[in-house]
Formats: structure tokens, sequence, C-alpha cells
């Protein structure tokens, strides 16, 4: 008995000394985001630039220290395409377009077929559903008829090696009947083949914790959206916010360093920045990134 209370006690000292030594080393500055050396950017940033000079806008994506991009658009994205793989950017992931799957045309989901099949021969991972119209998440009832399209498009997405997840804003946690949102209806229905790309900054806007979120729903968190959200900004709300409320990360109230580790105990594959907003985006992605570079 003596010997096994031992060990026991050996097993968590050593576990509270690397905890300890963990939070020291973030706080002394001494932290390296575990996603630093494929960190992606979300290329809807820089939405404006692109219109007028996507090989000019992807190199500068390059040369601000980002090793992917995750595109948009897709299918019609071949230009996004062509610049990422001329600048030497991995495309792993895309948002689509949700009405593939909820205003299909046939109930085999037929164009969303045929768009994985095109991302998986291109070499794609993960599809993102970016967005829901409003006339279809009024209720919880509406939530659950949309999270039983989501696992009938991922199976599909399943077969031909592609990741669907769902990317959140901050509507779904309006509480609705009984105090439930429409992401607790996603948590509950979601099958196994549906995952998550939690965005922190509208995680944080509807007044809930990222990291928690995070940790909650390890394993079945795919991919993160980083950006930061300004100090000041009255939360929780669930509708638009100010163009300046979108911030550069480490120029608002999220801690990314913990969120980044968080997501690296719960499974998560992919990080990427993305900023709805700003005056100056290059500026800002290369902020960013400096930021998170330490």
């Amino acid at each position: 008995m003596k010997t096994l209370n031992r060990r026991h006690f050996l097993r968590n000292t050593a576990g509270t000394v690397l905890a300890l030594t963990s939070v020291r080393s973030l706080f002394a500055g001494e932290y390296t985001s575990p996603y630093i050396d494929h960190m992606g950017l979300q290329i809807y940033t820089l939405r404006d630039a692109l219109k007028t000079d996507t090989p000019g806008t992807f190199k500068a994506v390059a040369e601000a220290g980002y090793k992917q991009v995750e595109i948009y658009g897709f299918p019609n994205a071949g230009p996004m395409l062509e610049a990422a793989k001329e600048n030497g950017l991995a495309v792993n992931s895309s948002h689509i377009d949700v009405n593939t799957i909820v205003k299909a045309k046939d109930a085999e989901l037929g164009e969303f077929k045929k768009n994985v099949d095109l991302a998986h021969s291109i070499g794609l991972s993960h599809f993102v559903i970016p967005y829901v119209p409003e006339p279809l998440r009024t209720n919880l009832d509406g939530y659950k008829a949309l999270a039983e399209k989501f696992n009938q498009a991922a199976q599909i997405s399943k077969q031909a090696g592609i990741q669907l997840c769902y990317h959140n804003h901050n509507f779904e946690f309006q509480p609705m009947e009984g105090g439930q949102n429409g992401y607790d209806i996603f948590i509950a229905e979601f099958s196994p083949e549906m995952m998550f790309e939690i965005d922190v900054f509208w995680v944080k806007a509807a007044g809930q914790e990222p990291l928690e979120l995070i940790e909650k729903l390890k394993g079945r968190v795919a991919q993160l959206h980083l950006k930061d959200l300004k100090k000041g900004i009255e939360i929780p709300t669930y509708g638009k916010l100010p163009e300046d409320a979108f911030k550069e990360i480490g120029n608002g109230m999220i801690p990314m360093e913990p969120i980044m580790a968080a997501a690296q105990a719960a499974g998560v594959k992919h990080c990427h920045v993305e900023q709805d907003q700003s005056p100056h985006p290059i500026e800002s992605i290369q902020e960013s990134m400096r930021h998170l570079k330490g």
C-alpha cells in the first residue's frame, strides 16, 4: 500500500510541476504557439484586396508568415487556389455555400456531393458551413432540422475523406425555448461525423468562454478561427457588432495563448487567423502574426 501511495504521489507531483512550469513559461513570455509552424489565414479577411490583385495579396500573406489559407466560395475558387500554390501556401479547408445542403435540389444532395468529390481531387481535407440564414434558425426545431441536414452532408463528405464542420457566429448562443440555444442543439444532435470550427471572437461576443467550450467539445473541434474582440464592448450580444469591434490578435480582450494550448489538447487540427473588418487588413494580419510569434 505504501508503495502504491508513493507512486500515486510521484505521478501527481510530476503532473503538478509540469503544469506549473507551463504556466510560468506562458507568463514569462516563453510560450510558442503549437500552431505557428502551420498557422492559417481565412482569406476572407482580404476579400477587398483579392478583387484587384489576387496574386499580390497571397504573396503578402506568405510574407507575413502564414503557412496556409482557408478559402471561401468553393468551388468558385480557382484563382485563389492558383495564387496559394504559387506562393507556397497550403490549402486544407474551404468555406462552402450552405444552400447546397439546406436548399438542395434533390434528397441525395447531388450538388454538394459533386463539390466534395472535386475538393477531394485537389487535396482539401475540410469543408466548413460558414453561416445559416435567419429564416432557418428562428427556433430550436429549426436548429434540429439543420442538424439533420448537416449530418447527412457530413456522412457524404466522410466517404470522400473530407471533414465537414460548422462555423459559429454569436446568434447560435441566443437563449430560446426553455433556456436552450441553437448551439446546444448542435452539440446534442451532431453525429460523430459532423464537427465544429469554433470562432473564438463570436463565442466571446455571445458571453461564452472560448476556452471552456473547446475543452467541453474535446475531440469534436476540427479547426479554430482566431480573432480578437475590442475591450469594453458590452457582451453578451447576439447581433451585429461595430466594425471597430474586430481587433488584431493581442489588441483585444481574448487571451489566445491558453486557447491554442487547449486546442492542441482537444485535438484541433488547424487554426486560422481572421479579422472580419479592418481599415488596413494587410497591416492587421501582419500585426496578428507578430503577436503570435511573440
